[in-house]
């Protein structure tokens, strides 16, 4: 039955995504007026708006103008039920499960929106800080490596709490500070920007969720991801060096890993290369 309902609530999930992705960027609302059809705008019943399923058997085209529709609408409802499945086999349903799958949710929109307009947010961006930093005092999540390596070094903290929230803090320094200080440095040697502020702002972000470990691991999977990306842009889309990277697309990926595996490929990366005596 988890099973089914993580698959379910993705898919709800995902057709309330798309309408965040449309309309955020235009500053619409979210909420009002209804779903209505890209192109004659012409509200959708709600028998015709049944995530994935609507669109197979309308066969991708609006009942009312049988103009076609973007199959990008029912791949992110999939994608967005495929993220949730596998963040219940990771952490269950409960509290865990909800604040991963929110966090999931807002860098598929942010990913969607950087691809489409390269722009990232602030009411998400800005908004999905605060919580990371408030949701750090309930659930501790970026904590216990954090914490780990603070005692190491001779630091100590009277309450869990107060060490997971350290830990958020630090990520929002460190996730935020590494792309603000490339930013930095390429805007001074080029003389031009070759990062906008939005990343900095997503990446702080993703810190307050995460903690500084997963941060940086991001950043380098983001990076990874979008030289390769980039690389393949020019190749084969006829894209100049200029090409301006939807870098937020990449760290919305990247982030998804991160908050899944980061762990799991941060302890194995460090098995191999300090193997135990």
């Amino acid at each position: 039955m988890g099973l089914v309902f993580s698959v379910l609530i993705g898919l709800a999930i995902g057709s309330f995504l798309n309408v965040c992705i449309s309309r955020i960027p235009s500053q619409e609302s979210v909420v009002h007026p209804r779903s209505r059809c890209p192109r004659c705008r012409k509200p959708i019943a709600g028998y015709d708006n049944i995530p994935v399923l609507s669109y197979i058997l309308l066969r991708g085209r609006c009942r009312n103008c049988k103009n076609g529709i973007s199959i990008r609408y029912p791949l992110t409802e999939a994608l967005t039920a495929a993220v949730s499945v596998l963040i219940y086999l990771k952490y269950d349903l409960g509290l865990e499960f909800a604040v991963y799958f929110a966090f999931a949710s807002a860098l598929i929109v942010l990913g969607f929106i950087d691809a489409d307009h390269r722009i990232l947010p602030d009411p998400i961006t800005l908004n999905g800080l605060w919580i990371g930093l408030l949701i750090s005092l309930i659930l501790f999540i970026p904590g216990p490596l954090v914490a780990r390596a603070l005692q190491a070094v001779g630091f100590s903290f009277p309450s869990p709490r107060l060490v997971s929230f350290a830990a958020s803090l630090l990520g929002v320094i460190v996730g935020g500070g590494i792309l603000w200080a490339v930013s930095e440095a390429y805007f001074r040697i080029r003389g031009v920007e070759g990062m906008g502020f939005g990343d900095v702002k997503m990446m702080a972000m993703v810190g307050a969720f995460l903690g500084a470990p997963l941060a940086v691991f991001t950043i380098m999977v983001g990076s990874l991801l979008g030289s390769v990306g980039g690389l393949v842009m020019m190749k084969f889309a006829g894209k100049e060096r200029d090409y301006e990277l939807a870098f937020g697309m990449y760290l919305a990926i990247a982030g998804i890993v991160a908050a899944l595996y980061g762990n799991e490929i941060i302890r194995l990366y460090l098995n191999l290369m300090m193997p135990s005596s």
